[in-house]
């Protein structure tokens, strides 16, 4: 009698479930497609990605190479392109070049391809910070305190690794405009930073001591 129970439960369940998939079969085959839509998705993406990144970087060096070949003719309009691109390796770079080279050198072009690169939602945090700290100083030889100080507000505000490096240069910056009161706060500033750049808070350190002691 068990046994025969036993069997007639298994057939009812059996048969539940063959129920329930022939009823929900429009539906199953549809969560089914999109689950393997997406894992194909991925893969295809990452491998655009990757294809993407290797396209990058031979665009890199060949405009690198040929600028130092001598050739270079279009290397401005393709590291421009590389910038655009947001890649958080080659786009940093090919602004990097473009400064150091002086193959550009109009100021708002400059700070444009600054912005473009530090906007890219790729880059590690301290990368984009250090990019910041960077457009600060090529911006410090001409911009106004407060301008400047605008650049550098994300780091000045923050505990980032760069935070004494952006002090630093506001010290200098109103050091050589011989606003010494000024420029010892962000001195004093350095000093009192628990994490601040060993190198930045000696050379501070010597600041103080040799430029503002009575």
């Amino acid at each position: 009698m068990d046994e025969e129970i036993s069997i007639i439960n298994t057939e009812t369940r059996n048969e539940k479930i063959k129920n329930f998939f022939i009823k929900n079969k429009n539906n199953l085959i549809i969560i089914i497609s999109i689950i393997l839509l997406i894992i194909f998705s991925y893969f295809v993406y990452d491998d655009v990605k990757s294809k993407n990144k290797i396209k990058l970087a031979s665009k890199y060096n060949y405009a690198t190479i040929n600028f130092i070949s001598g050739e270079k003719t279009k290397v401005k309009e393709e590291l421009i392109e590389i910038i655009n691109a947001k890649n958080k390796t080659y786009s940093p770079l090919a602004l990097y070049f473009l400064i150091d080279n002086n193959i550009i050198t109009e100021k708002d072009l400059i700070n444009r391809l600054f912005d473009t690169v530090i906007s890219s939602d790729k880059l590690e945090k301290e990368i984009k910070n250090l990019i910041i700290y960077k457009k600060g100083l090529f911006n410090s030889n001409f911009l106004g305190e407060n301008e400047l100080i605008n650049i550098l507000k994300p780091i000045l505000n923050s505990e980032s690794v760069w935070n004494s490096h952006a002090l630093y240069l506001m010290a200098e910056y109103f050091y050589e405009k011989n606003e010494m009161y000024k420029s010892k706060e962000f001195l004093d500033r350095i000093i009192s930073l628990e994490k601040a750049n060993s190198q930045i808070k000696i050379e501070a350190q010597k600041k103080l001591i040799r430029d503002f002691s009575e």
